[in-house]
């Protein structure tokens, strides 16, 4: 039993939640750093939180590799529930709660390695003399490429759905489809990358198969991403492909300001601003009206990889890059 200022409750699953995302942080930072060729590494930044939790950022900038990137642990708790919690939610309205995970973003310098991002995350609201208890978890990961490679997205995908066919064979493709939706910038009318696999609200057989599929999900991002940082890091590339880069991470910017529920979770509950905003990138730029050249590298981008495909059975000549 733990003792805090919203009651004395039987928090025994979040505190074994916490030791994997803690461990899972940790060994991620140091996988990632194997890939970086300078001799930058994670920087650790400890902080609490005046309502209540705190949590520990591992921040990565300057690099050879990795011009910036951030694998995030937080663990947040409140007697109010922020509206942005609520929206899809609204019996919660009122609960107090309890809010863990990890978030991981990394840009990189050289454009033909894709950004990525996954999180993954457990939310308990303890039960009270009016409510029994709640509990979920949700995450993902989902790729960002500035020019694209259909072995990339395969590989990316593929990796996705290994990691949830032990859990049922129908969670790839609901997932898939969830990130297809959810990773969306309806302003644009495109999607932000290729996707992967999002879910939310997930508590399926009970609390040790929720949480051995959370597990599954958050070792599977480095499974997928890993490689594919390792194949691209050195590639040439030259001023062309920086610009594109930087004015395709103004996407990124518009997607997580705008629509993204964790930036708004993280800020709504009065969360740390430095590590909320650790998603964005270190530099970006807007051109007005700007449009690819046709039959070029960037055209492809769009007219391939920024259209929901199926990337397990991937059929290149089914797809037209004509205009």
């Amino acid at each position: 039993m733990i003792t805090n200022t919203y009651g004395s409750v039987s928090l025994e699953k979040l505190e074994a939640v916490k030791a994997h995302l803690l461990d899972f942080q940790k060994r991620l930072c140091a996988d990632l750093e194997k890939e970086e060729s300078s001799n930058q590494s994670f920087a650790q930044d400890e902080w609490l939180r005046k309502e209540g939790g705190g949590g520990l950022s591992n921040v990565i900038e300057g690099g050879a590799v990795f011009e910036k990137g951030g694998v995030n642990f937080s663990h947040v708790m409140g007697r109010n529930l922020p509206p942005s919690a609520t929206a899809t939610r609204p019996e919660l309205a009122g609960r107090p709660f309890h809010a863990t995970g990890v978030s991981i973003v990394i840009h990189p310098v050289n454009p033909y390695v894709p950004t990525s991002h996954a999180n993954v995350r457990f939310f308990l609201a303890p039960a009270t003399e009016e409510h029994e208890e709640i509990w979920w978890f949700g995450g993902g990961f989902d790729l960002t490429p500035y020019y694209g490679f259909e072995d990339d997205a395969i590989h990316w995908h593929k990796t996705a759905k290994k990691a949830c066919d032990p859990f049922g064979e129908y969670l790839y493709p609901k997932f898939k489809e969830s990130c297809d939706r959810y990773f969306f910038l309806k302003h644009r009318q495109e999607p932000r990358g290729v996707g992967g696999i999002f879910f939310d609200d997930f508590s399926e057989h009970g609390f040790e198969n929720s949480f051995g599929f959370m597990k599954s999900v958050a070792e599977a991002y480095g499974a997928a991403y890993l490689p594919i940082v390792a194949k691209r890091k050195s590639t040439s590339f030259g001023e062309r492909e920086k610009s594109f880069q930087l004015y395709r991470r103004g996407r990124y910017v518009e997607f997580n300001l705008v629509y993204d529920r964790g930036t708004l979770f993280g800020l709504q509950s009065n969360g740390r601003t430095e590590s909320i905003l650790m998603s964005l990138p270190p530099e970006v730029s807007w051109k007005y009206n700007w449009q690819p050249e046709t039959g070029s590298p960037e055209e492809k981008l769009y007219k391939v990889f920024l259209t929901p495909q199926d990337w397990i059975d991937y059929k290149p000549a089914t797809i037209s890059t004509e205009t």
